[in-house]
């Protein structure tokens, strides 16, 4: 049995898990990899993650945290030039699902609803008849992400609560969407009417630092970072408002690899704007 199966399927792993998901494990933690001293954790994190960095910044760092969200190189994460197509925000495993009447069920794992998600009913019935797009970084993924498309930001909003892996064993026990922390932004976007992006945390430094927003946002301008910890950025989208390319169907709970700017999809049609 491995550390995960011990903390999510034991009874003795679930009293232990408790405060390893509370806010305070999780700023001790973040406080340690702010600091110089974190830095010999570096090279032990690469070869560990066999981590290729040939797509990377060649700098210094000068914490742990500093190396977990670098940047990569000029052109080396182009976002696909079609303004009609939809891109993924970031790096990571994309699976996509159905929602329906407010739920959202991922094949094997743990159903969730939108308005718990979003902590509004009356915002998550509008997008009733439409899908929920995921994508789950892994330690080893860039962790900076972008806005999926452009157009005037509409409001954020920022959800504390607690801080589990998103790997699957903890979506098949936990409503982790729900009950992590999440920071919520509504965009009416160019090209595809009202999307929400949501940014969730996960388990020990999950830290969302996104950018302030003072205008219109632009298709493929960073929108923030994820600081250490496996992280899930998740887009919601109206009905018709894009079909995804045919790669990536059908709704089966499949996660297939993708990269920050890839187009994943097209405009389905002209969504009103409202």
């Amino acid at each position: 049995m491995n550390l995960l199966s011990f903390l999510y399927r034991t009874l003795p792993g679930r009293l232990l898990l408790k405060p390893l998901v509370s806010r305070r494990i999780s700023d001790l933690a973040g406080a340690f990899l702010d600091t110089r001293a974190s830095r010999f954790l570096i090279p032990l994190f690469i070869r560990r993650c066999r981590l290729d960095l040939s797509d990377y910044e060649d700098r210094s760092y000068t914490s742990f945290n500093d190396f977990f969200c670098r940047r990569v190189r000029p052109g080396k994460r182009p976002v696909d030039p079609g303004p009609s197509h939809l891109i993924a925000p970031c790096d990571g495993w994309f699976s996509w699902y159905s929602i329906h009447q407010d739920l959202v069920l991922p094949i094997k794992q743990s159903r969730f609803r939108i308005s718990h998600l979003l902590g509004s009913r009356k915002l998550a019935s509008c997008y009733d008849g439409g899908i929920c797009l995921v994508f789950r970084l892994c330690v080893d993924h860039y962790h900076r992400y972008c806005f999926v498309d452009s157009g005037p930001p509409i409001g954020s909003r920022f959800i504390p609560g607690k801080l589990h892996t998103v790997r699957p064993i903890a979506l098949e026990n936990v409503p982790v969407y729900t009950e992590n922390c999440r920071e919520i932004t509504l965009i009416r976007t160019d090209s595809f009417g009202p999307v929400i992006q949501v940014e969730i945390g996960a388990m020990l430094v999950g830290r969302i630092c996104n950018h302030k927003i003072t205008g219109l946002v632009k298709r493929g301008e960073e929108k923030g970072y994820f600081q250490y910890g496996g992280s899930t950025v998740l887009v919601l989208l109206k009905k018709d408002a894009a079909e995804l390319l045919p790669e990536f169907l059908p709704e089966d709970g499949s996660e297939h690899p993708v990269r920050q700017g890839q187009r994943i999809g097209t405009r389905k049609q002209r969504i009103r704007l409202r």
